[in-house]
Protein backbone atom coordinates (compact mmCIF):
# COMPACT_ATOMS: atom_id res chain seq x y z
CA UNK A 1 0.00 0.00 0.00
CA UNK A 2 1.42 3.39 -0.99
CA UNK A 3 1.87 5.94 1.81
CA UNK A 4 0.93 8.74 -0.60
CA UNK A 5 -2.77 9.37 -0.08
CA UNK A 6 -2.95 13.09 -0.95
CA UNK A 7 -0.93 16.11 -2.07
CA UNK A 8 -0.28 18.84 0.48
CA UNK A 9 0.91 21.09 -2.34
CA UNK A 10 -2.43 20.75 -4.10
CA UNK A 11 -4.43 21.28 -0.90
CA UNK A 12 -2.62 24.54 -0.13
CA UNK A 13 -2.86 25.70 -3.73
CA UNK A 14 -6.61 25.01 -3.81
CA UNK A 15 -7.24 26.73 -0.50
CA UNK A 16 -5.77 29.95 -1.91
CA UNK A 17 -7.24 29.71 -5.43
CA UNK A 18 -10.91 30.35 -4.82
CA UNK A 19 -12.68 32.59 -7.30
CA UNK A 20 -15.44 35.20 -7.38
CA UNK A 21 -15.79 38.59 -5.78
CA UNK A 22 -15.26 37.38 -2.20
CA UNK A 23 -11.84 35.77 -2.69
CA UNK A 24 -9.97 38.99 -1.91
CA UNK A 25 -11.30 38.85 1.66
CA UNK A 26 -9.20 35.81 2.49
CA UNK A 27 -7.27 37.28 5.47
CA UNK A 28 -10.54 38.43 7.05
CA UNK A 29 -12.67 35.33 6.68
CA UNK A 30 -9.82 33.03 7.75
CA UNK A 31 -9.90 34.83 11.11
CA UNK A 32 -6.42 36.28 10.88
CA UNK A 33 -4.75 32.96 10.09
CA UNK A 34 -1.60 33.58 8.10
CA UNK A 35 -0.03 31.34 5.49
CA UNK A 36 2.44 30.22 8.17
CA UNK A 37 -0.22 29.26 10.75
CA UNK A 38 -2.25 27.51 8.06
CA UNK A 39 0.81 25.49 7.07
CA UNK A 40 1.39 24.51 10.71
CA UNK A 41 -2.22 23.35 11.14
CA UNK A 42 -2.25 21.36 7.90
CA UNK A 43 1.13 19.76 8.62
CA UNK A 44 0.02 18.67 12.08
CA UNK A 45 -3.19 17.21 10.62
CA UNK A 46 -1.23 15.38 7.92
CA UNK A 47 1.20 13.93 10.45
CA UNK A 48 -1.69 12.67 12.57
CA UNK A 49 -3.46 11.20 9.55
CA UNK A 50 -0.30 9.49 8.38
CA UNK A 51 0.75 8.08 11.76
CA UNK A 52 -2.54 7.38 13.57
CA UNK A 53 -5.11 6.72 10.83
CA UNK A 54 -3.49 5.52 7.62
CA UNK A 55 -1.76 2.48 9.19
CA UNK A 56 -5.21 1.15 10.23
CA UNK A 57 -6.77 1.62 6.77
CA UNK A 58 -6.74 -2.04 5.69
CA UNK A 59 -7.12 -3.57 9.16
CA UNK A 60 -10.31 -1.64 9.93
CA UNK A 61 -11.81 -2.92 6.69
CA UNK A 62 -10.76 -6.54 7.24
CA UNK A 63 -11.65 -6.61 10.93
CA UNK A 64 -15.07 -4.91 10.89
CA UNK A 65 -17.12 -4.10 14.02
CA UNK A 66 -18.84 -7.03 15.70
CA UNK A 67 -21.86 -7.20 18.03
CA UNK A 68 -20.87 -9.48 20.91
CA UNK A 69 -23.02 -9.86 24.03
CA UNK A 70 -24.81 -6.62 23.27
CA UNK A 71 -21.61 -4.60 22.83
CA UNK A 72 -20.17 -3.32 19.55
CA UNK A 73 -16.45 -4.02 19.37
CA UNK A 74 -14.38 -1.91 16.98
CA UNK A 75 -10.72 -1.81 15.97
CA UNK A 76 -8.41 -1.44 18.98
CA UNK A 77 -6.93 1.71 17.46
CA UNK A 78 -10.19 3.70 17.62
CA UNK A 79 -10.03 4.54 21.34
CA UNK A 80 -6.43 5.87 21.38
CA UNK A 81 -7.13 7.76 18.14
CA UNK A 82 -10.17 9.50 19.65
CA UNK A 83 -8.27 10.22 22.86
CA UNK A 84 -5.54 11.91 20.80
CA UNK A 85 -8.03 13.85 18.68
CA UNK A 86 -9.71 15.07 21.88
CA UNK A 87 -6.57 15.80 23.90
CA UNK A 88 -4.87 17.68 21.06
CA UNK A 89 -7.95 19.79 20.32
CA UNK A 90 -8.94 18.47 16.88
CA UNK A 91 -12.53 17.66 17.85
CA UNK A 92 -13.02 21.03 19.55
CA UNK A 93 -11.12 23.04 16.91
CA UNK A 94 -14.17 24.84 15.52
CA UNK A 95 -15.70 25.55 18.95
CA UNK A 96 -15.39 28.74 21.04
CA UNK A 97 -12.56 29.20 23.51
CA UNK A 98 -15.00 28.58 26.39
CA UNK A 99 -15.12 24.95 25.28
CA UNK A 100 -11.34 24.72 24.77
CA UNK A 101 -11.71 25.34 21.06
CA UNK A 102 -9.79 27.53 18.64
CA UNK A 103 -12.85 28.97 16.86
CA UNK A 104 -11.20 27.65 13.70
CA UNK A 105 -12.78 28.75 10.38
CA UNK A 106 -14.76 26.28 8.29
CA UNK A 107 -12.24 26.36 5.44
CA UNK A 108 -9.52 24.92 7.66
CA UNK A 109 -11.88 22.40 9.24
CA UNK A 110 -12.76 21.15 5.74
CA UNK A 111 -9.04 20.82 4.94
CA UNK A 112 -8.42 18.86 8.14
CA UNK A 113 -11.37 16.56 7.46
CA UNK A 114 -10.08 16.05 3.91
CA UNK A 115 -6.67 14.98 5.18
CA UNK A 116 -8.13 12.58 7.76
CA UNK A 117 -10.62 11.06 5.30
CA UNK A 118 -7.96 10.58 2.63
CA UNK A 119 -5.80 8.80 5.20
CA UNK A 120 -8.60 6.53 6.38
CA UNK A 121 -12.24 7.38 5.71
CA UNK A 122 -13.71 4.98 8.28
CA UNK A 123 -11.41 6.31 11.01
CA UNK A 124 -12.25 9.92 10.19
CA UNK A 125 -16.01 9.69 10.69
CA UNK A 126 -15.96 9.05 14.45
CA UNK A 127 -14.73 12.53 15.34
CA UNK A 128 -16.69 14.18 12.52
CA UNK A 129 -19.98 12.81 13.83
CA UNK A 130 -19.14 13.94 17.36
CA UNK A 131 -18.36 17.46 16.13
CA UNK A 132 -21.74 17.66 14.38
CA UNK A 133 -23.69 16.43 17.40
CA UNK A 134 -21.79 18.70 19.80
CA UNK A 135 -22.44 21.69 17.54
CA UNK A 136 -26.19 21.02 17.71
CA UNK A 137 -26.02 20.96 21.51
CA UNK A 138 -23.99 24.19 21.50
CA UNK A 139 -26.47 25.91 19.15
CA UNK A 140 -29.80 24.77 20.63
CA UNK A 141 -29.24 22.92 23.91
CA UNK A 142 -29.92 24.31 27.39
CA UNK A 143 -27.03 25.44 29.55
CA UNK A 144 -27.48 22.30 31.66
CA UNK A 145 -27.15 20.03 28.61
CA UNK A 146 -24.09 21.95 27.42
CA UNK A 147 -22.40 21.70 30.80
CA UNK A 148 -23.02 17.96 31.12
CA UNK A 149 -22.37 16.76 27.60
CA UNK A 150 -20.06 19.06 25.64
CA UNK A 151 -16.79 18.57 27.50
CA UNK A 152 -16.67 14.73 27.31
CA UNK A 153 -17.80 14.83 23.67
CA UNK A 154 -15.11 17.32 22.67
CA UNK A 155 -12.52 15.41 24.69
CA UNK A 156 -13.13 12.31 22.57
CA UNK A 157 -14.38 10.33 25.58
CA UNK A 158 -17.99 10.19 24.36
CA UNK A 159 -19.28 9.63 20.82
CA UNK A 160 -21.92 11.83 19.19
CA UNK A 161 -24.37 10.63 16.52
CA UNK A 162 -27.28 11.77 14.38
CA UNK A 163 -30.24 9.38 14.74
CA UNK A 164 -32.86 10.08 12.07
CA UNK A 165 -33.70 7.00 10.02
CA UNK A 166 -36.35 4.44 10.98
CA UNK A 167 -37.35 1.16 9.33
CA UNK A 168 -40.33 2.83 7.63
CA UNK A 169 -39.00 6.39 7.43
CA UNK A 170 -35.79 7.03 5.52
CA UNK A 171 -35.73 10.10 3.29
CA UNK A 172 -39.38 10.72 4.24
CA UNK A 173 -38.73 11.98 7.76
CA UNK A 174 -42.30 13.20 8.12
CA UNK A 175 -43.34 9.55 8.49
CA UNK A 176 -41.17 8.80 11.50
CA UNK A 177 -42.96 7.31 14.51
CA UNK A 178 -40.39 7.27 17.30
CA UNK A 179 -42.41 8.66 20.22
CA UNK A 180 -41.58 10.95 23.13
CA UNK A 181 -43.84 11.07 26.21
CA UNK A 182 -43.45 14.07 28.58
CA UNK A 183 -42.35 13.10 32.11
CA UNK A 184 -41.18 16.39 33.63
CA UNK A 185 -39.86 19.72 32.35
CA UNK A 186 -37.56 18.91 29.44
CA UNK A 187 -37.53 15.15 30.17
CA UNK A 188 -39.30 12.61 27.98
CA UNK A 189 -39.63 8.85 27.75
CA UNK A 190 -38.43 7.73 24.33
CA UNK A 191 -39.91 4.69 22.62
CA UNK A 192 -39.14 3.46 19.13
CA UNK A 193 -36.53 2.16 16.75
CA UNK A 194 -33.77 3.72 14.66
CA UNK A 195 -31.59 2.19 11.96
CA UNK A 196 -28.45 3.09 9.97
CA UNK A 197 -26.90 5.07 12.83
CA UNK A 198 -23.23 5.70 12.03
CA UNK A 199 -20.98 5.05 15.05
CA UNK A 200 -24.22 4.40 16.93
CA UNK A 201 -22.49 2.23 19.51
CA UNK A 202 -18.92 1.06 20.11
CA UNK A 203 -16.33 0.28 22.75
CA UNK A 204 -13.95 3.01 21.60
CA UNK A 205 -15.68 5.47 23.96
CA UNK A 206 -17.34 5.38 27.39
CA UNK A 207 -20.72 6.68 26.26
CA UNK A 208 -22.66 7.41 23.06
CA UNK A 209 -24.86 10.50 22.78
CA UNK A 210 -27.61 10.40 20.15
CA UNK A 211 -29.16 13.56 18.72
CA UNK A 212 -32.47 11.92 17.86
CA UNK A 213 -35.61 12.98 16.05
CA UNK A 214 -38.90 11.88 17.62
CA UNK A 215 -42.51 12.98 17.81
CA UNK A 216 -43.98 14.17 21.10
CA UNK A 217 -47.30 12.42 21.76
CA UNK A 218 -50.10 14.57 20.36
CA UNK A 219 -47.78 16.61 18.11
CA UNK A 220 -48.89 17.48 14.55
CA UNK A 221 -48.35 14.86 11.88
CA UNK A 222 -45.68 15.19 9.21
CA UNK A 223 -42.53 17.28 9.52
CA UNK A 224 -44.25 19.98 11.57
CA UNK A 225 -44.48 17.68 14.61
CA UNK A 226 -40.85 16.56 14.86
CA UNK A 227 -38.73 17.46 17.89
CA UNK A 228 -35.05 16.96 18.65
CA UNK A 229 -33.87 15.04 21.70
CA UNK A 230 -30.57 14.18 23.30
CA UNK A 231 -30.69 10.48 24.11
CA UNK A 232 -27.57 9.04 25.81
CA UNK A 233 -26.67 5.36 25.96
CA UNK A 234 -25.85 5.95 29.63
CA UNK A 235 -27.46 8.88 31.41
CA UNK A 236 -25.56 10.67 34.18
CA UNK A 237 -27.22 11.01 37.58
CA UNK A 238 -26.85 14.09 39.78
CA UNK A 239 -23.43 12.87 40.95
CA UNK A 240 -22.24 12.20 37.41
CA UNK A 241 -22.46 8.42 37.67
CA UNK A 242 -23.53 6.72 34.44
CA UNK A 243 -26.72 4.64 34.46
CA UNK A 244 -28.16 2.38 31.78
CA UNK A 245 -30.70 4.29 29.68
CA UNK A 246 -32.69 1.39 28.21
CA UNK A 247 -31.19 1.71 24.76
CA UNK A 248 -30.01 -1.47 23.06
CA UNK A 249 -28.26 -2.31 19.80
CA UNK A 250 -30.42 -4.58 17.66
CA UNK A 251 -27.85 -5.21 14.95
CA UNK A 252 -24.64 -4.11 13.28
CA UNK A 253 -25.18 -3.76 9.54
CA UNK A 254 -22.70 -5.60 7.34
CA UNK A 255 -21.75 -3.21 4.58
CA UNK A 256 -20.24 -3.12 1.10
CA UNK A 257 -17.60 -0.65 2.24
CA UNK A 258 -16.89 1.91 4.97
CA UNK A 259 -16.53 -1.14 7.20
CA UNK A 260 -14.27 0.34 9.84
CA UNK A 261 -17.07 2.35 11.45
CA UNK A 262 -20.19 0.60 12.73
CA UNK A 263 -23.65 1.39 11.43
CA UNK A 264 -26.18 0.05 13.90
CA UNK A 265 -29.85 -0.42 14.62
CA UNK A 266 -31.17 0.84 17.97
CA UNK A 267 -34.24 0.13 20.08
CA UNK A 268 -35.26 2.62 22.76
CA UNK A 269 -37.62 2.05 25.68
CA UNK A 270 -38.00 -1.71 25.69
CA UNK A 271 -38.26 -1.50 29.51
CA UNK A 272 -40.11 1.82 29.34
CA UNK A 273 -37.09 3.53 30.90
CA UNK A 274 -35.31 5.42 28.09
CA UNK A 275 -34.96 9.12 28.91
CA UNK A 276 -34.48 11.80 26.30
CA UNK A 277 -33.89 15.49 26.86
CA UNK A 278 -35.55 18.07 24.64
CA UNK A 279 -33.10 20.15 22.61
CA UNK A 280 -34.52 23.57 21.79
CA UNK A 281 -38.27 24.01 21.34
CA UNK A 282 -40.95 21.42 20.71
CA UNK A 283 -41.75 20.64 17.05
CA UNK A 284 -38.67 22.49 15.76
CA UNK A 285 -36.43 19.45 15.55
CA UNK A 286 -36.20 19.15 11.80
CA UNK A 287 -35.09 22.75 11.36
CA UNK A 288 -32.41 22.22 14.02
CA UNK A 289 -31.28 18.98 12.46
CA UNK A 290 -30.94 20.64 9.07
CA UNK A 291 -28.17 22.79 10.56
CA UNK A 292 -26.23 19.60 11.11
CA UNK A 293 -27.35 18.04 7.84
CA UNK A 294 -26.27 21.00 5.68
CA UNK A 295 -22.81 20.87 7.20
CA UNK A 296 -22.87 17.07 6.97
CA UNK A 297 -23.68 17.26 3.25
CA UNK A 298 -20.51 19.24 2.65
CA UNK A 299 -18.59 16.71 4.73
CA UNK A 300 -20.09 13.81 2.75
CA UNK A 301 -18.89 15.53 -0.41
CA UNK A 302 -15.48 16.05 1.19
CA UNK A 303 -15.33 12.41 2.26
CA UNK A 304 -16.01 11.32 -1.31
CA UNK A 305 -13.42 13.81 -2.55
CA UNK A 306 -10.84 12.45 -0.13
CA UNK A 307 -11.44 8.83 -1.13
CA UNK A 308 -11.22 9.72 -4.83
CA UNK A 309 -7.99 11.58 -4.08
CA UNK A 310 -6.44 8.63 -2.24
CA UNK A 311 -7.45 6.25 -5.05
CA UNK A 312 -5.97 8.61 -7.65
CA UNK A 313 -2.63 8.77 -5.85
CA UNK A 314 -2.54 4.99 -5.53
CA UNK A 315 -3.24 4.68 -9.26
CA UNK A 316 -0.70 7.36 -10.14
CA UNK A 317 2.01 5.61 -8.12
CA UNK A 318 1.22 2.28 -9.80
CA UNK A 319 1.14 3.73 -13.31
CA UNK A 320 4.56 5.29 -12.82
CA UNK A 321 6.16 2.02 -11.69
CA UNK A 322 4.26 -0.65 -13.65
CA UNK A 323 6.04 -1.48 -16.95
CA UNK A 324 3.87 -3.08 -19.61
CA UNK A 325 3.49 -2.74 -23.37
CA UNK A 326 5.26 -0.42 -25.74
CA UNK A 327 4.38 2.66 -27.65
CA UNK A 328 2.70 1.78 -30.96
CA UNK A 329 5.56 3.35 -32.91
CA UNK A 330 8.30 1.59 -30.92
CA UNK A 331 10.17 -1.51 -32.18
CA UNK A 332 8.60 -4.80 -31.12
CA UNK A 333 11.73 -5.87 -29.25
CA UNK A 334 12.02 -2.64 -27.25
CA UNK A 335 11.67 -2.73 -23.46
CA UNK A 336 8.21 -2.31 -21.89
CA UNK A 337 7.43 1.24 -20.80
CA UNK A 338 5.73 2.56 -17.65
CA UNK A 339 2.01 2.40 -18.38
CA UNK A 340 1.65 6.11 -17.61
CA UNK A 341 3.11 6.69 -21.08
CA UNK A 342 0.04 5.15 -22.76
CA UNK A 343 -2.52 7.80 -23.83
CA UNK A 344 -5.53 5.90 -22.50
CA UNK A 345 -3.90 5.52 -19.10
CA UNK A 346 -3.23 9.26 -19.10
CA UNK A 347 -6.91 9.77 -19.94
CA UNK A 348 -7.96 7.77 -16.88
CA UNK A 349 -5.55 9.65 -14.63
CA UNK A 350 -6.69 13.00 -16.04
CA UNK A 351 -10.30 12.07 -15.33
CA UNK A 352 -9.52 11.08 -11.76
CA UNK A 353 -7.56 14.24 -11.09
CA UNK A 354 -10.25 16.39 -12.73
CA UNK A 355 -12.93 14.92 -10.46
CA UNK A 356 -10.95 14.89 -7.21
CA UNK A 357 -9.31 18.31 -7.48
CA UNK A 358 -12.37 19.99 -8.97
CA UNK A 359 -14.50 18.64 -6.11
CA UNK A 360 -12.01 19.83 -3.51
CA UNK A 361 -12.06 23.31 -5.03
CA UNK A 362 -15.86 23.48 -4.90
CA UNK A 363 -16.11 22.43 -1.26
CA UNK A 364 -13.45 24.93 -0.23
CA UNK A 365 -15.37 27.59 -2.20
CA UNK A 366 -18.38 26.73 -0.04
CA UNK A 367 -16.11 26.93 3.00
CA UNK A 368 -15.21 30.48 2.04
CA UNK A 369 -18.89 31.45 2.04
CA UNK A 370 -19.33 29.73 5.42
CA UNK A 371 -16.44 31.71 6.88
CA UNK A 372 -17.73 35.03 5.59
CA UNK A 373 -21.16 34.29 7.08
CA UNK A 374 -19.60 33.32 10.41
CA UNK A 375 -17.93 36.73 10.61
CA UNK A 376 -20.83 38.70 9.16
CA UNK A 377 -24.28 36.99 9.10
CA UNK A 378 -25.70 39.99 7.20
CA UNK A 379 -23.92 38.75 4.03
CA UNK A 380 -27.13 37.20 2.71
CA UNK A 381 -25.73 36.81 -0.80
CA UNK A 382 -23.12 34.39 0.58
CA UNK A 383 -25.90 32.47 2.27
CA UNK A 384 -27.80 32.12 -1.00
CA UNK A 385 -24.67 30.98 -2.84
CA UNK A 386 -23.86 28.44 -0.13
CA UNK A 387 -27.41 27.08 -0.19
CA UNK A 388 -27.37 26.82 -3.98
CA UNK A 389 -24.01 25.04 -4.15
CA UNK A 390 -24.45 22.62 -1.22
CA UNK A 391 -26.48 19.98 -3.16
CA UNK A 392 -23.81 20.05 -5.88
CA UNK A 393 -20.91 19.92 -3.42
CA UNK A 394 -22.51 16.84 -1.87
CA UNK A 395 -23.51 15.08 -5.08
CA UNK A 396 -20.85 15.75 -7.71
CA UNK A 397 -17.99 14.21 -5.68
CA UNK A 398 -20.22 11.33 -4.59
CA UNK A 399 -21.51 10.36 -8.03
CA UNK A 400 -18.37 11.14 -9.99
CA UNK A 401 -16.22 9.66 -7.26
CA UNK A 402 -17.68 6.25 -8.06
CA UNK A 403 -16.52 6.63 -11.67
CA UNK A 404 -13.19 8.06 -10.56
CA UNK A 405 -12.35 5.17 -8.21
CA UNK A 406 -13.54 2.75 -10.91
CA UNK A 407 -10.97 4.29 -13.24
CA UNK A 408 -8.35 3.84 -10.52
CA UNK A 409 -9.13 0.11 -10.48
CA UNK A 410 -8.87 0.05 -14.26
CA UNK A 411 -5.37 1.52 -14.08
CA UNK A 412 -4.28 -1.49 -12.03
CA UNK A 413 -5.90 -4.00 -14.37
CA UNK A 414 -6.67 -7.31 -12.63
CA UNK A 415 -4.65 -6.31 -9.57
CA UNK A 416 -7.06 -3.46 -8.95
CA UNK A 417 -9.90 -5.91 -8.46
CA UNK A 418 -7.95 -7.74 -5.74
CA UNK A 419 -7.23 -6.68 -2.19
CA UNK A 420 -3.48 -6.67 -2.84
CA UNK A 421 -3.90 -2.95 -3.57
CA UNK A 422 -6.09 -0.34 -1.81
CA UNK A 423 -8.23 0.82 -4.73
CA UNK A 424 -10.84 -1.95 -4.43
CA UNK A 425 -11.44 -0.78 -0.86
CA UNK A 426 -11.62 2.86 -1.97
CA UNK A 427 -14.23 1.83 -4.55
CA UNK A 428 -16.33 0.11 -1.88
CA UNK A 429 -15.88 2.93 0.63
CA UNK A 430 -17.01 5.44 -2.00
CA UNK A 431 -20.41 3.93 -2.71
CA UNK A 432 -22.21 5.10 0.45
CA UNK A 433 -21.78 8.79 -0.31
CA UNK A 434 -24.59 9.02 -2.88
CA UNK A 435 -26.93 7.79 -0.10
CA UNK A 436 -25.65 9.53 3.04
CA UNK A 437 -27.43 12.76 4.10
CA UNK A 438 -29.99 12.68 1.30
CA UNK A 439 -29.79 10.62 -1.86
CA UNK A 440 -28.87 12.09 -5.22
CA UNK A 441 -32.54 12.23 -6.15
CA UNK A 442 -33.30 14.22 -2.99
CA UNK A 443 -30.45 16.63 -3.76
CA UNK A 444 -31.74 17.14 -7.31
CA UNK A 445 -35.23 18.02 -6.08
CA UNK A 446 -33.78 20.28 -3.39
CA UNK A 447 -31.73 22.17 -5.98
CA UNK A 448 -34.52 22.57 -8.50
CA UNK A 449 -37.53 23.03 -6.22
CA UNK A 450 -35.94 25.18 -3.50
CA UNK A 451 -32.47 26.52 -4.16
CA UNK A 452 -32.84 27.65 -7.79
CA UNK A 453 -36.20 29.33 -7.11
CA UNK A 454 -35.23 31.01 -3.82
CA UNK A 455 -35.88 34.76 -3.80
CA UNK A 456 -37.09 34.67 -7.39
CA UNK A 457 -33.90 33.05 -8.66
CA UNK A 458 -31.48 35.49 -7.05
CA UNK A 459 -29.00 32.72 -6.18
CA UNK A 460 -28.61 31.90 -9.87
CA UNK A 461 -27.95 35.57 -10.63
CA UNK A 462 -25.27 35.68 -7.93
CA UNK A 463 -23.63 32.51 -9.23
CA UNK A 464 -23.49 33.93 -12.74
CA UNK A 465 -21.82 37.05 -11.36
CA UNK A 466 -19.19 34.91 -9.65
CA UNK A 467 -18.57 32.97 -12.85
CA UNK A 468 -18.40 36.13 -14.97
CA UNK A 469 -15.73 37.58 -12.67
CA UNK A 470 -13.66 34.40 -12.92
CA UNK A 471 -14.02 34.25 -16.71
CA UNK A 472 -13.09 37.91 -17.08
CA UNK A 473 -9.97 37.41 -14.97
CA UNK A 474 -8.95 34.20 -16.79
CA UNK A 475 -9.58 35.72 -20.21
CA UNK A 476 -6.52 37.94 -19.77
CA UNK A 477 -4.35 34.90 -20.52
CA UNK A 478 -4.38 33.84 -24.17
CA UNK A 479 -4.18 30.13 -23.33
CA UNK A 480 -7.31 30.41 -21.13
CA UNK A 481 -9.39 32.66 -23.35
CA UNK A 482 -11.20 29.81 -25.14
CA UNK A 483 -12.01 28.15 -21.81
CA UNK A 484 -13.43 31.41 -20.47
CA UNK A 485 -15.64 31.81 -23.54
CA UNK A 486 -16.78 28.18 -23.31
CA UNK A 487 -17.71 28.57 -19.66
CA UNK A 488 -19.77 31.67 -20.42
CA UNK A 489 -21.67 29.90 -23.19
CA UNK A 490 -22.40 26.99 -20.85
CA UNK A 491 -23.70 29.16 -18.01
CA UNK A 492 -25.94 30.84 -20.57
CA UNK A 493 -27.20 27.42 -21.68
CA UNK A 494 -27.81 26.44 -18.04
CA UNK A 495 -29.85 29.61 -17.58
CA UNK A 496 -31.90 28.84 -20.69
CA UNK A 497 -32.61 25.27 -19.57
CA UNK A 498 -33.56 26.49 -16.09
CA UNK A 499 -36.09 28.98 -17.49
CA UNK A 500 -37.59 26.39 -19.84
CA UNK A 501 -37.96 23.89 -17.02
CA UNK A 502 -39.56 26.53 -14.81
CA UNK A 503 -42.06 27.18 -17.60
CA UNK A 504 -42.86 23.45 -17.62
CA UNK A 505 -43.81 23.68 -13.95
CA UNK A 506 -46.44 26.29 -14.83
CA UNK A 507 -47.82 24.31 -17.77
CA UNK A 508 -47.59 20.69 -16.67
CA UNK A 509 -47.24 20.85 -12.89
CA UNK A 510 -44.64 20.06 -10.27
CA UNK A 511 -44.32 16.37 -11.18
CA UNK A 512 -43.21 17.23 -14.70
CA UNK A 513 -40.91 19.98 -13.41
CA UNK A 514 -39.05 17.63 -11.06
CA UNK A 515 -39.12 14.48 -13.21
CA UNK A 516 -35.57 15.10 -14.47
CA UNK A 517 -34.23 16.92 -11.42
CA UNK A 518 -31.31 14.50 -11.09
CA UNK A 519 -30.19 15.16 -14.67
CA UNK A 520 -30.49 18.89 -14.03
CA UNK A 521 -28.30 18.49 -10.94
CA UNK A 522 -25.74 16.61 -13.05
CA UNK A 523 -25.66 19.36 -15.68
CA UNK A 524 -25.44 22.07 -13.03
CA UNK A 525 -22.60 20.25 -11.31
CA UNK A 526 -20.48 20.00 -14.45
CA UNK A 527 -20.81 23.73 -15.11
CA UNK A 528 -19.90 24.60 -11.52
CA UNK A 529 -16.84 22.32 -11.53
CA UNK A 530 -15.79 23.90 -14.86
CA UNK A 531 -15.92 27.27 -13.07
CA UNK A 532 -13.63 25.91 -10.36
CA UNK A 533 -11.19 24.52 -12.91
CA UNK A 534 -11.00 27.85 -14.75
CA UNK A 535 -10.29 29.58 -11.44
CA UNK A 536 -7.46 27.12 -10.70
CA UNK A 537 -6.07 27.40 -14.24
CA UNK A 538 -6.01 31.20 -13.95
CA UNK A 539 -4.15 30.99 -10.65
CA UNK A 540 -1.66 28.51 -12.16
CA UNK A 541 -1.10 30.79 -15.19
CA UNK A 542 -0.48 33.68 -12.82
CA UNK A 543 2.09 31.62 -10.90
CA UNK A 544 3.85 30.59 -14.10
CA UNK A 545 4.49 34.24 -14.93
CA UNK A 546 6.48 34.72 -11.75
CA UNK A 547 10.25 34.60 -11.95
CA UNK A 548 12.33 32.04 -10.06
CA UNK A 549 9.59 29.42 -10.01
CA UNK A 550 11.10 26.04 -9.11
CA UNK A 551 10.93 23.32 -11.75
CA UNK A 552 8.70 21.09 -9.61
CA UNK A 553 6.33 24.00 -9.07
CA UNK A 554 6.26 24.83 -12.78
CA UNK A 555 5.35 21.24 -13.59
CA UNK A 556 2.57 21.37 -11.00
CA UNK A 557 1.11 24.59 -12.44
CA UNK A 558 1.42 23.34 -16.03
CA UNK A 559 -0.32 20.15 -14.93
CA UNK A 560 -3.20 22.21 -13.54
CA UNK A 561 -3.73 23.88 -16.90
CA UNK A 562 -3.56 20.53 -18.71
CA UNK A 563 -6.21 19.04 -16.40
CA UNK A 564 -8.42 22.11 -16.87
CA UNK A 565 -8.07 21.68 -20.63
CA UNK A 566 -9.06 18.03 -20.28
CA UNK A 567 -12.13 18.94 -18.24
CA UNK A 568 -13.30 21.46 -20.82
CA UNK A 569 -12.73 19.15 -23.80
CA UNK A 570 -14.00 15.88 -22.27
CA UNK A 571 -16.35 16.63 -19.36
CA UNK A 572 -17.92 20.02 -20.04
CA UNK A 573 -18.92 18.73 -23.48
CA UNK A 574 -21.51 16.52 -21.75
CA UNK A 575 -23.56 19.57 -20.82
CA UNK A 576 -24.93 19.87 -24.36
CA UNK A 577 -26.36 16.34 -24.45
CA UNK A 578 -27.85 16.75 -20.97
CA UNK A 579 -29.47 20.01 -22.04
CA UNK A 580 -31.07 18.25 -25.02
CA UNK A 581 -32.67 15.69 -22.71
CA UNK A 582 -33.82 18.35 -20.27
CA UNK A 583 -35.35 20.44 -23.07
CA UNK A 584 -37.15 17.47 -24.60
CA UNK A 585 -40.90 17.21 -24.11
CA UNK A 586 -40.59 13.45 -23.72
CA UNK A 587 -41.39 12.62 -20.11
CA UNK A 588 -40.79 8.88 -20.16
CA UNK A 589 -40.36 8.62 -16.38
CA UNK A 590 -43.87 10.05 -15.97
CA UNK A 591 -45.40 8.37 -19.01
CA UNK A 592 -44.30 4.79 -18.26
CA UNK A 593 -47.02 3.08 -16.21
CA UNK A 594 -45.80 1.08 -13.23
CA UNK A 595 -47.56 -2.03 -14.57
CA UNK A 596 -45.30 -1.97 -17.64
CA UNK A 597 -42.33 -2.90 -15.44
CA UNK A 598 -42.95 -6.58 -16.09
CA UNK A 599 -40.71 -9.61 -15.75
Amino acid sequence: MTDKFMSMKNLKFTLHSRGGKYCSKTPDYLKDHTAKTIDLVLKAAFDLGKKAMHPMFEEMDRQPPALINGNVLVHKGVRPMLETLGKDGWISASFPEKWKGDDMPASLIHCINFIFAAANYSASVYAGLTMGAANLILSFGSEKLKNIYLSPLLAGKWQGTMALTEPEAGSSLGDLCCEALPVEEGHYKINGEKIFISAGDHDGVDNVIHLMLARIKGAPSGTKGISLFLVPKFRPDEQGNLMDNDLIVTQVFHKLGYRGAPIVGLRMGEKDNCTGYLVGRENKGLSYMFQMMNGARLEVGMGATAIATAAYHAALDYCRTRHQGRKITAPKDSAPVPIIQHPDVKRMLLFQRAVAEGSLALILQCGMYEDILARDPSQTDCHLLLELLTPIAKTYPSEMGILSTSNAIQCFGGYGYCDDFPVEQHFRDMRIHTIHEGTTGIQGMDLLARKVTAENGRAMVLLKEEILLTAEKAGRWAELEDMADTLLSNITLLEKVTMEMTAVAGKKGLDAYLANATLYLEMFGIVVIAWQWLSMAQKAAEKLEQERTKKTDRLFYEGKIHVATYFYSHELARVKSLSMTLQSETMVTLAMPEVCFTD
